[in-house]
């Protein structure tokens, strides 16, 4: 058996919190050793195993067409929805081998222009699908390769990059599993995908993707909640087996309370990256954010229920139902994943910097930094999709896109290749932030805040005045997006990049 852990978000002791459903949460799990868990700084990836399986080889193509289909969102008696997909399923779900190269084509049939971007993904920068950035616009009737060999096991989404409050709000979203960090197999593997629409109830048509009102606070929410497209979904799987569930959060704005009602569980993986088992009371789910879980399936006619408590009442997100023989006798002790590649930030030594996530006022928001001629960044302001005429918020007083758009902020800073960096991210607001950084999994240090376990991540969520202290190594060049996730403050000024050189 693994020790307890009681943190209402990752597992270390806290104040007592305001949902009494604690007595609900099932469990026969031992209380021990604690303190030794919690302190501040202590690595929950020390200790996992390494990695004995050899690499796969080979390619995997793969085709997705962007473009416009039909759903039943509303459930099988309401009228039918317009949503944006790569295929004939309202999320594609890729699986692949590590080691094996993915080659996509992307064939743009909507009515304005796309990319991919590959989140949490270290790849190169020119398979980053950022326009204008890393690449080029994908217009309507074009098509775009993208070619790359995931370097780590996870789980792992890719979706556009601009006017994403619109594209992603219609369901233009995907996920790519690595497989391959198993160090025995779990009697089942889902994955749920959490996303709510913004649906009128009559027509199935959409409500406005972005309001001042949410742009301005803690975002814009859907009127409709579900997972993989449906409310409240009943996943039937065998009876006391030990289920691997991919918790994905494919929205524009929520951010999960995410617990478990009648069973036992435990956290593996986080935003992909292995982690030592520990259990799950509850773990807050940005924007972005993933949360592998293994899950003791109940016994054959029992329930156990995915739930959402950060709301006025607890929501039920799904349930696993016990069926068929059982298909373990043992007590619940979850078997860990392998130990990722990632490199170790050298934290002594290390440069530091600082990222201030604040409003913007006009002094904070006027940027005086004129473009080269050529800059391909001047081209991406001056496009209506990936450029808003609000500014809200802003990263070190620069916000992204600003004014008339014919100025280019400047890198927020420039990296020398191969360095670790030390980075403090301040929330300077009210409200809670994801901030995500592309092509690095950086490492979680601390919070001032928080108890929070040391681990790999690429997205972590800010609350409110609180400081994070995260590590990385800048391993590969290029222009790197940091942005928050919560796309009405990604759209209206929250963003910026970083540039490795």
């Amino acid at each position: 058996m693994f020790a307890v852990q009681n943190d209402g978000l990752h597992g270390c002791p806290m104040p007592q919190r305001r949902f009494s459903r604690r007595s609900l949460l099932g469990g026969g799990l031992a209380v021990a050793g604690v303190a030794a868990l919690c302190g501040r700084g202590q690595a929950r990836t020390a200790g996992l195993p390494p990695r004995l399986r050899a690499a796969a080889q080979g390619e995997r193509r793969l085709s997705l067409v962007a473009a416009e289909r039909r759903a039943k969102l509303l459930g099988a008696d309401g009228p039918d929805s317009a949503v944006w997909t790569y295929g004939e399923k309202l999320f594609e779900v890729v699986r692949i081998a590590q080691g094996e190269t993915l080659a996509v084509e992307l064939e743009n049939r909507l009515a304005e222009h796309t990319a991919i971007h590959w989140h949490g993904l270290r790849i190169p920068n020119d398979q980053d699908g950022v326009p204008y950035v890393t690449q080029p616009p994908v217009r309507p009737g074009e098509r775009h390769s993208y070619r790359f060999t995931p370097p780590d096991t996870g789980t792992f989404w890719f979706h556009p990059h601009c006017d994403t409050v619109a594209q992603l709000g219609r369901g233009l979203a995907g996920v790519l599993i690595v497989e391959g960090d198993e160090t025995a197999p779990y009697d089942a593997d889902l994955a749920l995908l959490l996303k709510d629409w913004r649906l009128d109830p009559a027509s199935g048509g959409y409500l406005p993707f972005m309001t001042q009102r949410g742009a301005l606070r803690a975002g814009t929410f859907g009127t409709v909640r579900t997972v993989n497209g449906e409310t409240a979904p009943r996943l039937t799987v065998r009876a006391g087996g030990d289920v691997r569930l991919r918790l994905l959060n494919l929205d524009s704005t929520r951010v999960g309370d995410i617990g478990v009602d009648g069973g036992e569980a435990a956290v593996i993986a986080i935003d992909g990256n292995p982690i030592a088992p520990f259990p799950l009371k509850d773990w807050r789910l940005g924007p972005a954010m993933r949360l592998d879980l293994v899950v003791r399936a109940p016994a054959a006619g029992g329930e156990v229920r995915l739930m959402d408590y950060f709301a006025a009442e607890p929501v039920v997100l799904a349930t696993l139902a016990g069926a068929w023989a059982p298909a373990r006798g043992k007590a619940f002790d979850p078997t860990p994943l392998t130990r990722s590649a990632i490199p170790e930030p050298r934290i002594r030594g290390a440069e530091r910097l600082t990222f201030a996530f604040a409003t913007a006022s006009k002094q904070k928001s006027a940027l005086a930094v004129s473009a080269d001629d050529g800059d391909p960044l001047a081209a991406a302001l001056l496009d209506s999709l990936c450029a808003a005429s609000t500014v809200n918020w802003s990263i070190n007083r620069e916000a992204w896109p600003v004014g008339d758009h014919s100025r280019v902020p400047k890198p927020l800073a420039v990296l020398r290749e191969g360095r670790t960096y030390v980075a403090e991210l301040s929330n300077e607001t009210p409200h809670v932030h994801p901030i995500h950084l592309h092509g690095f999994t950086f490492k979680v240090l601390g919070s001032t805040k928080r108890e929070l376990p040391v681990h790999f991540a690429d997205t972590v969520l800010l609350t409110p005045n609180e400081r994070i202290t995260i590590a990385f190594v800048a391993d590969r060049p290029g222009d790197w997006m940091i942005h928050c996730h919560l796309i009405e403050h990604q759209e209206t000024g929250m963003m910026g990049y970083l540039k490795v050189v």
